[in-house]
């Protein structure tokens, strides 16, 4: 059971890295995804409070109205009893107490929602200033994701410049000594060829088929031999 659950647990972080993984590459793509959804219930907020200002306002026209219904049914009352009708004034009376509950009944309301439009107020310019931050940082993020993307690529063809370069550099030494290696055989064979033809003039010398350099006694021996030549015969 301790292997198995051993292999269960390396499972689980292994999907569980995946899943970071998959969710660190589209971290750039949900958050503005999140930032969408947020302004849509931004928008929907004020929706929501342009509905309750207007209950407010029309609680307080309520209220307003039954006043001035208030004060018109005390004239009423007054009058009532001035004739000395107690039942008339009795009834108005109670019309007057009636209207008074409902007006002090849309005064709260009134003032709960206006309560309410308050806190809504506060709250979406705090989301406001939430989502203003959040969008400077996910620019700064976007900003510096993509100049750490240009340096990697940068990199990676400064590496393979480099790695290019290291390759030419040893294909052109390569040359050389190939060069070289054929200059030493041109040279080596031209050695050669001077060798042979030097001991071959030396045997002629040797074997007095080839003189050697022309001395004095030869050359006048030579010229004496062609005056003899020239003399007429008797």
């Amino acid at each position: 059971m301790g292997i198995l659950s051993q292999i269960v647990t390396a499972i689980r972080g292994g999907a569980t890295e995946v899943g970071e993984s998959i969710v660190d590459g589209q971290a750039l793509r949900i958050l503005d995804q999140e930032i969408r959804d947020a302004s849509v219930e931004l928008t929907r907020s004020k929706d929501a409070i342009a509905g309750l200002m207007a209950q407010q306002k029309l609680a307080q026209e309520k209220a307003i109205s039954m006043e001035r219904q208030i004060d018109e049914f005390e004239g009423y009352a007054i009058q009532a009893m001035n004739k000395g009708d107690e039942s008339l004034a009795l009834d108005i009376a109670n019309k007057i107490a009636e209207l008074d509950r409902d007006a002090n009944a849309e005064r709260d309301l009134a003032s709960s929602y206006s309560q309410s439009v308050a806190q809504t107020k506060q709250a979406i310019m705090q989301a406001e200033s939430n989502l203003k931050r959040l969008k400077q940082q996910v620019d700064t993020v976007k900003a510096t994701e993509s100049a750490q993307r240009a340096q990697a690529t940068i990199a990676a063809r400064h590496a393979g410049t480099t790695s290019a370069m290291g390759t030419a550099m040893s294909s052109l030494e390569r040359i050389k000594e190939r060069q070289a290696l054929q200059a030493a055989k041109f040279d080596a064979a031209t050695e050669l060829d001077q060798g042979e033809t030097g001991d071959l003039q030396a045997r002629l010398r040797g074997a007095g088929i080839t003189g050697g350099d022309a001395s004095g006694a030869a050359v006048l021996a030579r010229l004496t031999a062609r005056q003899v030549k020239a003399l007429p015969s008797s």
